[in-house]
């Protein structure tokens, strides 16, 4: 939980949630607050909830968590651990518990699609419910600034659903070129995601139970949760790659170093 970036604007604080020197300035006034868990950080009740108690005592009144589908049907998720949390908190919540970002094939899975023209995963052939993270941010955003409204929801936003063959066929179209989804087992993934994307150990775990979940169907729901929320549909993965074909493009300089699965 770090803020660095520069908006015209608006005034931006440091604050880091393993550093409580930076907490009493990033939480003063504030009284709603969007939550995403930095992807180095496992364990939330040390190194993430205890700012978030302290922005309790100084004012804090809603949390918007990004969460992910299916915390609640698997308690190991760090995500389901902070949702735990803010649950016993006090304080007033909403989830936001999106399924699969299609930047996820732009980000962390990028090299391998352009690089090898094959999407590597443990995944196996069940259907996902991908969705555009803007999309998400869409329904974040509706929560942060009407917190009464969406107090105590769970909003689950998804586009729809797709097997990860039909994916390689969408890419393949938008590219000119034949792209393939390659199917490995969980520990063939495990050490695909440490060495070849460079994941550390932790994420690369958190990775491939996430793509298990989907190998077992539990990935594919889909919600109207985006419609609900925003009045519009969700956008398609099919925009989304001709939007991002650059960063598939062979000549193309790769994402910035550390680009991580976003969910």
């Amino acid at each position: 939980m770090t803020g660095t970036a520069s908006v015209p604007s608006v005034e931006v604080v440091v604050n880091s949630s393993r550093e409580p020197a930076t907490w009493p300035a990033a939480f003063h006034g504030v009284e709603s607050m969007f939550l995403l868990r930095p992807p180095d950080i496992a364990r939330v009740s040390r190194d993430l909830m205890p700012a978030v108690a302290f922005g309790r005592t100084a004012g804090l009144r809603h949390v918007v968590l990004l969460s992910v589908h299916g915390a609640g049907l698997v308690p190991v998720l760090p995500h389901a651990a902070a949702e735990r949390w803010l649950r016993r908190s006090g304080l007033s919540w909403t989830f936001v518990r999106p399924s699969y970002f299609d930047q996820n094939l732009a980000g962390v899975l990028a090299p391998d699609i352009r690089e090898h023209d094959e999407i590597v995963l443990p995944a196996g052939d069940s259907r996902t419910a991908f969705v555009d993270a803007h999309d998400v941010a869409a329904v974040a955003a509706a929560a942060l600034v009407q917190p009464s409204a969406h107090a105590g929801r769970v909003w689950t936003p998804t586009g729809p659903a797709l097997t990860y063959s039909e994916v390689a066929g969408l890419l393949t179209a938008e590219l000119g070129r034949p792209v393939r989804y390659r199917q490995v087992g969980s520990l063939a993934f495990l050490r695909h995601a440490r060495g070849a994307l460079g994941l550390p150990t932790s994420m690369a775990a958190i990775t491939t139970v996430l793509h298990l979940s989907a190998r077992v169907g539990l990935a594919a729901f889909e919600t109207g949760d985006v419609q609900s929320v925003t009045g519009r549909p969700p956008g398609t993965f099919a925009a989304f790659a001709h939007r991002e074909r650059a960063v598939w493009l062979r000549d193309s300089p790769p994402w910035p170093a550390g680009g991580r699965v976003t969910t």
